[in-house]
């Protein structure tokens, strides 16, 4: 069984009502977007970051899965199926998908301040977090990399990139970097597929499908 590897950015979760990262104005729902998600705007004002971060799961917890996140879980019965996704909504998670990994983090998760490996799953009807929140005796913090961290899981992503047998982007500008570089570990000979509405400048050989991802996701599939 060939493996499918996916890298997904924000267009893939927009069917869904989630709105997208940031606009040209650096702004997110109205805040500046380096006092939310960035570590010096934590350090500076948490309270103001956890509130923010409620309110993105709040928004989160009234979406569900669109057609796109569905006909992904369609392809595994074709491909073994490798999602690394920018989002850091659970919709591809909540539409069935096996194997994901997650390159910014998690919304519906926080972790110790005082120790990163440790890692809560908040529920739906409990998901509010302020910086006096302790879980099993520890301070938590939301579960997303900030503007001014590193990514951790960005090294296990290009060794599942440099795997595929075809690579597919959807849904990103190319522009957020380092999950932006993953195209270059793709192997060379391996197809790459480009899924955007307003796709972005892409080296020759990427197969540009300039579509939403549900509707690009249809074209893919019957692409390859």
């Amino acid at each position: 069984m060939k493996r499918l590897v996916i890298s997904t950015g924000a267009g893939m979760s927009a069917e869904s009502g989630i709105s997208t990262f940031r606009d040209a104005g650096g702004l997110w729902e109205n805040y500046p977007v380096m006092d939310v998600c960035s570590a010096d705007g934590y350090a500076r004002n948490p309270a103001l970051v956890h509130r923010f971060y409620n309110e993105r799961r709040a928004q989160l917890t009234s979406c569900s899965p669109n057609v796109g996140h569905l006909a992904l879980v369609e392809l595994e019965k074709r491909f073994e199926v490798n999602i690394i996704t920018q989002n850091v909504d659970d919709l591809h998670e909540r539409a069935g998908s096996s194997n994901i990994l997650h390159l910014h983090g998690e919304l519906m998760k926080v972790r110790a301040v005082d120790d990163e490996s440790k890692v809560f799953t908040l529920k739906p009807e409990a998901c509010e977090t302020t910086p006096d929140t302790i879980i099993e005796g520890h301070h938590v913090r939301p579960h997303i990399v900030f503007f001014q961290e590193a990514v951790p899981n960005f090294e296990p992503a290009t060794q599942i990139v440099s795997e595929a047998d075809i690579f597919v982007i959807i849904g990103t500008s190319l522009v957020v970097y380092p999950a932006a570089a993953l195209l270059h570990y793709v192997r060379p000979g391996v197809p790459v597929y480009y899924i955007d509405p307003n796709p972005a400048q892409v080296p020759e050989g990427v197969t540009v499908i300039r579509a939403t991802a549900s509707e690009g996701i249809r074209q893919l599939a019957e692409m390859i």
